[in-house]
């Protein structure tokens, strides 16, 4: 058996859900580990408040590890099983992500996975089923509806060049210091002129719409008939935010797994999705193994230029 733990945010608990669904439809006896979401589920220090938020999904379904599982593969005290494995490679039933990706997963058997699993290319091929799994909610807000009515017409009329185009800006908890020596730097102003640049290359016409965790900052930020400011999802109904995403033509992401989430839920198959050259500073950039592992991605640097 392997069992996967679920841990942080939405965006990486779609990702581990995925991993979790591509080890299922190879006939691997999977599990899911939610105890991260409870008090004492948690035993590492964590920077953001989260919850369980893959039931939102109305077609997504998975298997829970009991205690009794999870304890075979890591007994009783799982720290101890941690620092064994680091000093004795093989001899842990512990995996903990190290790397972009990992192709020996497909190959685990007896083993409980740890790590968030951003790399597409361990799920890419099942995405059209991701899609439907991860079917959203009708939501309770008309301005979501309305905003979803606007963005797809903006896709119908002249498809040639007036295209809607989502841009994501996360700040919020990146601009903690814990935070912002492993995040910031990254998607930096100049990347996002660089990414509109861009766009406007390829749809001279098209039309930014803004998804952020700082509203003020991106309203401040991006004013002219150009750019639309989503600010109608707070809190727990940031959730739609993915939604009204996936519902553009294009994307520019921010090193965030919420705005990977938001490209990857687009299956129209000519659509162009742009993403910081490194997820985190502590990342050397490979533009070999980037390219190999993302693709058909545009990777830009934080000076905003295509790599």
């Amino acid at each position: 058996m392997v069992i996967i733990q679920a841990a942080g945010g939405l965006g990486n608990q779609m990702q581990q859900y995925a991993l979790y669904r591509k080890l299922v439809s190879l006939g691997m006896e999977t599990r899911l580990d939610i105890s991260w979401f409870t008090q004492q589920g948690r035993q590492e220090k964590v920077y953001a408040k989260r919850q369980l938020e893959l039931d939102f999904f109305s077609g997504v379904e998975y298997k829970v590890c009991t205690l009794q599982e999870k304890q075979a593969l890591v007994g009783k005290n799982s720290l101890w099983k941690r620092i064994k494995g680091r000093l004795l490679p093989g001899s842990s039933r512990i995996f903990q992500e190290s790397e972009m990706y990992h192709p020996e997963i497909f190959d685990f058997q007896d083993k409980y996975v740890c790590g968030y699993f951003a790399c597409e290319k361990y799920y890419g091929d099942i995405l059209p089923v991701l899609r439907r799994e991860f079917t959203f909610p009708e939501s309770s807000n008309p301005e979501n509806q309305r905003l979803a009515a606007e963005i797809l017409q903006k896709e119908t009329v002249d498809r040639a060049d007036r295209e809607a185009i989502s841009l994501h800006v996360r700040r919020g908890d990146y601009l903690d210091a814990e935070n912002a020596a492993m995040f910031g730097n990254i998607c930096t102003e100049s990347y996002y002129e660089g990414a509109i640049r861009e766009m406007k290359s390829r749809f001279p016409k098209a039309h930014f719409y803004i998804f952020s965790d700082d509203i003020p900052y991106v309203q401040k930020r991006y004013q002219g008939e150009e750019y639309t400011v989503v600010d109608v999802n707070q809190g727990k109904d940031s959730f739609y935010d993915i939604w009204l995403m996936s519902l553009c033509k294009h994307h520019i992401c921010a090193n965030s797994t919420f705005s990977f989430w938001g490209a990857r839920l687009n299956a129209y198959s000519e659509k162009v999705m742009i993403r910081p050259s490194i997820h985190k500073n502590s990342q050397q950039y490979d533009a070999e193994q980037m390219h190999k592992l993302w693709e058909g991605w545009v990777l830009m640097d934080n000076q905003g230029q295509v790599v």
